[in-house]
């Protein structure tokens, strides 16, 4: 039975940007875990790579995956360690293809970042940076892809 994605969950990997596909995925190994944290991942060139089958949940967002699909672009981080928006233009235009190839998938999904997931402590019907679990994608996607 296929799953009903109602959200796509924009990441980023917490990591150097020029970290390769095969580093993020032993990145996961590592970890233990069985699946990827995202289906595809975006590099610092705007190349898209999927790194697991839609058909199954990833390790995106817990409580969340079983009906997501969650991407993200490499980095995310300063070289001091430091939550930053650092796409270059290329990822934010490889990101933007991949989101629009989705919507057309799942018109239905609701594109937001792995950070808007954060309950809205104060129910003011917007979850304010000082509400975040954390900083992941590290900019406001709700907006920036309003229009797709």
């Amino acid at each position: 039975m296929a799953r009903k994605i109602k959200k796509i969950f924009v990441h980023c990997t917490a990591s150097r940007q020029s970290w390769s596909v095969d580093a993020l995925l032993k990145e996961f190994r590592n970890k233990g875990w069985h699946y990827p944290g995202y289906h595809w991942v975006v590099t610092a060139d705007g190349k898209y790579t999927q790194l697991m089958t839609e058909d199954l949940p990833s390790n995106g967002v817990k409580g969340h995956n079983f009906d997501s699909v969650n991407v993200a672009y490499m980095g995310g981080i300063s070289r001091t360690g430091k939550a930053i928006d650092n796409r270059t233009e290329a990822q934010k235009q490889g990101l933007r293809e991949l989101l629009k190839e989705l919507r057309n998938r799942y018109p239905e999904a609701k594109i937001m970042g792995h950070r808007d997931i954060s309950p809205d402590k104060n129910h003011n019907g917007v979850v304010d940076p000082w509400e975040r679990i954390k900083e992941c994608p590290c900019f406001d996607a709700i907006p920036e892809y309003a229009d797709i």
